[in-house]
């Protein structure tokens, strides 16, 4: 079973009154989307937050997006076990608090990649594309470099040289010394996929790229704090059947983004939720029955629509709302009888 939910910042605004008003109750904190990269969370932030939403009748579900990981940790560089103690503080504090669920990726250089931003869709709103061969050209809205390209060797340069079994090494650690520490504090730690889920971006080896990659990730530490993000785009992008992998992955899902593209991982488009390639009904009905109860799910890279300016792609509140009401009535469907 999955709940609804939306991003809200972490200052109260408008956001937040929509969001009760639209009956959503669990608050999403990403303040990478809203233009505020802070990693630097304390316990007083959080406590304060999570007071703040909750007198507001929100519930801190999930903290995404800005969080301690460090790219020394995702490639297992020197001084890596020191920042890694930092991520333990965070999780612990998290845990106090009450906050369920910690959204993670391992990108390291070169974070989630666009290549444009103001593709035209229905009724003339804004979606974003990814394609590797315009990588080489432009630099990448989202992505944390700037011009390059797949095989452009200025990002791999300021990184290193880093082969996949590195990063696999270096994710493998990180789970072994955070995920006990996680069980322990009641958070669990939900990895989201690369996005794009490709082998390589920009000369970066990627490793959280198909629903074999995440099984080996949950077969290295056995603990139900070691959980992943379903972004729905991502494993769509890997061309794998959607209801399948929500049944494959079942209980281990902890948090959804609910998207849909038209292409692959090399060359894609966001949809709007109601017009993309996936049955989405058949998707809902996969999360009901084979997700754990309460499972926060917000829309995720929406459409920009009119009188929106486009300035954060992806990421503003009209089509947030409209997939709300989507998701509402799909869910409806997925529990009729």
């Amino acid at each position: 079973m999955v709940e609804p939910a939306l991003i809200v910042p972490p200052d109260p605004d408008e956001r937040w009154h929509l969001a009760t008003q639209m009956g959503v109750e669990k608050a999403v904190i990403h303040p990478l989307e809203i233009g505020d990269g802070r990693t630097d969370w304390t316990y007083d932030d959080l406590q304060g937050l999570s007071n703040w939403l909750e007198s507001a009748g929100l519930e801190f579900a999930v903290l995404e997006g800005s969080v301690p990981i460090s790219d020394r940790i995702r490639l297992g560089r020197e001084g890596r076990d020191e920042d890694i103690a930092v991520f333990k503080r965070f999780v612990r504090d998290c845990g106090a608090v009450g906050v369920p669920v910690i959204c993670y990726d391992w990108m390291a250089g070169v974070r989630w990649a666009r290549t444009a931003a103001h593709v035209p869709a229905r009724g003339g709103s804004y979606v974003t594309e990814f394609d590797v061969e315009r990588t080489q050209a432009r630099g990448t809205p989202g992505s944390s470099s700037g011009p390059g390209s797949d095989h452009d060797p200025s990002p791999a340069s300021e990184v290193g040289d880093v082969t996949h079994e590195d990063a696999w090494e270096a994710l493998e650690h990180f789970l072994a010394e955070v995920v006990p520490v996680a069980e322990e504090a009641g958070v669990r730690l939900a990895l989201h996929p690369d996005d794009p889920p490709r082998e390589s971006l920009r000369g970066i080896p990627r490793v959280v790229t198909s629903i074999d990659a995440y099984d080996r990730v949950l077969d290295a530490s056995d603990s139900p704090a070691n959980a992943i993000t379903f972004c729905q785009g991502n494993f769509a992008a890997m061309g794998v059947d959607i209801p399948d992998a929500i049944e494959h992955f079942g209980e281990d899902v902890a948090f959804v983004h609910f998207r849909d593209i038209e292409g692959d991982a090399d060359r894609f488009t966001e949809t709007w939720h109601d017009n993309g390639p996936t049955d989405m009904l058949a998707a809902m009905e996969a999360y009901e029955t084979y997700v754990e109860n309460d499972v926060p799910m917000r829309p995720d890279h929406v459409p920009t629509m009119a009188g929106e300016d486009n300035s954060n792609p992806g990421y503003h509140t009209k089509a947030r709302l409209f997939a709300i009401g989507y998701m509402r009535g799909l869910s409806e469907q997925a529990n009729v009888g």
